[in-house]
């Protein structure tokens, strides 16, 4: 039972009752599992365009950006980077003295690799008055491993991912969210304008738009652009409410509700609020030095291709059911677009009169369009791309995790084992209708698609429930079409040794 004061904590933060309601409920009844048809593969859900075909998406591209439409580059960056140093903490709050395991002996063995050396070597300086070099030849590797994470140092173990070095350069380095800067200026800009977006937490914000404030004249010159970088924060209505062990509403010491953040399918509304056209969706630990940064390019243009190919159509399509100027041909052609080129079947659609398919058409059409690269599965962790049913009974491709499939399935877990490719979290994004008006994009959440976690407060078990994650459930009622992209245009950084990569280097 919700108490008076209850209700004002919901009422701050723009939370309803019935949503706590609702969530109480998901806690009891769980999650269902997704029903699958098949892995996605090469010609059954993934394309692989030719030479030729991606040479004509290019184009098709470069063309649309020549209109003057408004791109966006969004990018979560709001997570801590504390799980990149955890084998580090593991080592500074140890037993041992000396690095003991490969990793932490390839961390001390190639500490001079890391883009933030220079940083690290004059923080050791400040605080204990010898550079790194001397502190590991007197044996002190945790003072140095404590330069690096505290925040006396450089603080690593509590600042996001986005403000850490990552690449040096001859006469710098660079963090990720100065990568994200470089990639937008090479094929995200419009009528000479990078519009970048950054979803940060309250507590990095000041420091993020520091950042900005002290690098963005000098990417503006070097690629004769300008530059709109703006940030969000996760919103205090889509966090979750936490559960006891008995589906109660979990409670903090003086009694009030606990709440927890919903997860990353909480930025839909983040991303909702975007005037934009078109958004590039990558992770921020997702990045390469310049070097590699022309395959990065290339990939990211032939998708936003295909993309703008496949709502050009769609919008044909649209325009000419509204019109009503179609005949059973047309019809039929739709379908086949539906089908083959969306990978969206509905049954029974072809046996339907010729009312009841323009409807389900338009319904099918009409909807936000994502383009997701897909790579070749080499064992990085990450969703993978199916072939599901919705909730309508079609099936449209859709991007899982291991948690949504159903582990007690033979089948399932036959198709999850056999998968080819993974999801790297490389999208591209329409978000406007064929008549311009933004798309409402929390009505195509599947509700249905969270998940309940295990954590704790205050050494009490508690649940918590996850949101439908943004490019999994929180996109699952949109047209998405899968392309396979090169295994070099992936390369997240999960580790603080994953700087030692020579794609880092």
């Amino acid at each position: 039972m919700l108490t008076k004061e209850d209700k004002k904590q919901l009422s701050a933060r723009g939370i309803t009752e019935t949503q706590v309601e609702q969530q109480l409920a998901q806690f009891r009844e769980g999650f269902p599992y997704l029903r699958l048809r098949a892995a996605a593969a090469i010609d059954n859900g993934i394309s692989a365009p030719s030479d030729a075909e991606c040479q004509a998406l290019v184009k098709a591209w470069e063309a649309y950006k020549a209109e003057g439409h408004h791109i966006t580059k969004f990018v979560p960056a709001s997570g801590a980077a504390s799980r990149m140093f955890k084998n580090m903490f593991e080592f500074r709050d140890g037993d041992h003295e000396t690095p003991a395991s490969d990793f932490e002996k390839t961390y001390f063995d190639r500490l001079h690799d890391f883009a933030f050396f220079p940083a690290l070597d004059d923080a050791c300086q400040v605080l204990y008055g010898a550079g790194t070099d001397a502190l590991i030849d007197e044996g002190r590797y945790k003072d140095v491993v404590s330069a690096m994470l505290d925040e006396e140092g450089l603080n690593y173990g509590q600042l996001p991912k986005g403000l850490l070095q990552f690449h040096a350069y001859d006469d710098s380095t660079r963090t990720p969210l100065e990568e994200h800067l470089v990639e937008a200026a090479l094929y995200a800009t419009s009528g000479g304008v990078a519009d970048v977006h950054f979803t940060v937490s309250a507590e990095h914000r000041k420091l993020f738009e520091e950042l900005v404030a002290r690098v963005l004249p000098f990417y503006e010159e070097k690629f004769g652009i300008h530059y709109h970088v703006s940030f969000s924060e996760q919103k205090p209505s889509t966090d979750t409410i936490a559960a006891t062990q008995d589906n109660e509403p979990f409670r903090n010491d003086d009694g009030s509700l606990l709440f927890r953040p919903g997860g990353h399918g909480a930025l839909i509304q983040n991303l909702g609020d975007l005037d934009s056209d078109i958004v590039f969706i990558k992770n921020i630990d997702n990045v390469v030095p310049d070097r590699l940064k022309p395959a990065t390019t290339l990939w990211k243009q032939i998708i936003a291709g295909a993309l703008v190919t496949l709502q050009r159509q769609c919008f044909d399509y649209l325009h000419r059911l509204d019109s009503g100027t179609y005949g059973q041909a047309d019809l039929q052609e739709m379908c086949r677009f539906l089908r083959e080129d969306l990978c969206c079947e509905v049954p029974g659609l072809t046996d339907m009169s010729s009312d009841q398919q323009a409807a389900v058409l338009h319904k099918k059409l009409n909807r936000p369009i994502r383009v997701c690269g897909m790579v070749k599965n080499v064992g990085e962790p990450g969703g993978g791309p199916f072939l599901a049913f919705n909730p309508d009974d079609s099936v449209s491709p859709q991007i899982l995790e291991s948690s949504q499939i159903d582990s007690h399935n033979p089948a399932y877990m036959a198709m999850f084992k056999s998968g080819t490719h993974f999801n790297p979290v490389d999208l591209v994004c329409a978000i406007r209708d064929y008549q311009g008006r933004r798309f409402d994009l929390p009505r195509y959440v599947d509700p249905a698609t969270g998940f309940i976690s295990s954590k704790s407060k205050g050494g009490k078990e508690l649940k918590a429930l996850e949101l439908p994650g943004l490019w999994n459930g929180a996109m699952s009622d949109w047209n998405t079409l899968f392309v396979q992209v090169p295994l070099e245009t992936f390369n997240p950084v999960k580790t603080v040794n994953d700087l030692l990569r020579k794609e880092h280097q």
